[in-house]
């Protein structure tokens, strides 16, 4: 019985270690995003697209799906493919809005 505390104690202390800060690509920008009919959004108050391709990471960094995003003005920051639609959108936390966007001047 003591082996298994000591070890249930010992997983409880690691799991901090595994939070790491996510990895956003050079090219990211900032914005105020507000999720419609797929695959029509609004990006800092304007009328955008997702790409076909769009994928949109939680503030847990996993996969939503465009329909199960809920919110007006949601901090996020996100990434534009080539032909101009939104390919990438990272919905932020407090600690990550704080912080400044690694391709701001």
């Amino acid at each position: 019985m003591p082996r298994l505390i000591a070890l249930l104690l010992a997983a409880a202390l690691a799991l901090p270690a595994l939070a790491i800060d996510r990895p956003f690509p050079a090219n990211v920008l900032r914005g105020k995003f507000t999720p419609g009919y797929f695959p029509d959004i609004t990006l800092n108050g304007k009328a955008r697209q997702l790409s076909p391709s769009a994928r949109i990471f939680n503030e847990d960094n996993r996969i939503e799906m465009p329909a199960a995003v809920r919110g007006t003005d949601l901090v996020v920051n996100y990434t534009v493919d080539s032909m101009g639609y939104i390919d990438r959108i990272w919905i932020l936390t407090a600690d990550e809005v704080a912080q400044k966007v690694p391709s701001a001047k």
